[in-house]
């Protein structure tokens, strides 16, 4: 029996490509988080979170063969991340999450990572 990676349950990659776009468009709007990110459209940023995230969840390395180890806390570490930070971003990630079309396991197994990630991100 071969399992199946969540990259390939959810469809692949235009999956996290859609459930990053829904939380950048969130983002966009939110006076607490907005300020933390560069100027601009955002474009970059969602380019490198869906990345990350197709390869953490089983796709392609493409991610790590451009930006190397993706050392989270490290490249966050710049940016002041309280427990207020970490609730708006989580609040996001979850909606998107929330919106998309994962099924109960994918999106709990989502759900468990997103929230894990977002305590390991508090500096603050």
């Amino acid at each position: 029996m071969t399992v199946m990676s969540l990259y390939e349950r959810v469809g692949g990659s235009a999956f996290f490509v859609t459930l990053v776009d829904h939380f950048y468009d969130g983002v966009a709007g939110d006076p607490l988080l907005r300020p933390l990110y560069r100027e601009g459209d955002l474009v970059e940023e969602r380019r490198w979170l869906a990345l990350f995230l197709v390869q953490y969840w089983g796709g392609p390395g493409e991610y790590s063969s451009l930006r190397g180890h993706p050392r989270l806390r490290m490249r966050h570490m710049p940016f002041a991340i309280g427990l207020e930070e970490r609730d708006a971003w989580l609040a996001h990630m979850l909606g998107a999450v929330a919106a998309s079309s994962a099924g109960p396991t994918e999106r709990a197994e989502l759900v468990a990572y997103f929230e894990s990630a977002a305590d390991f991100l508090v500096n603050r």
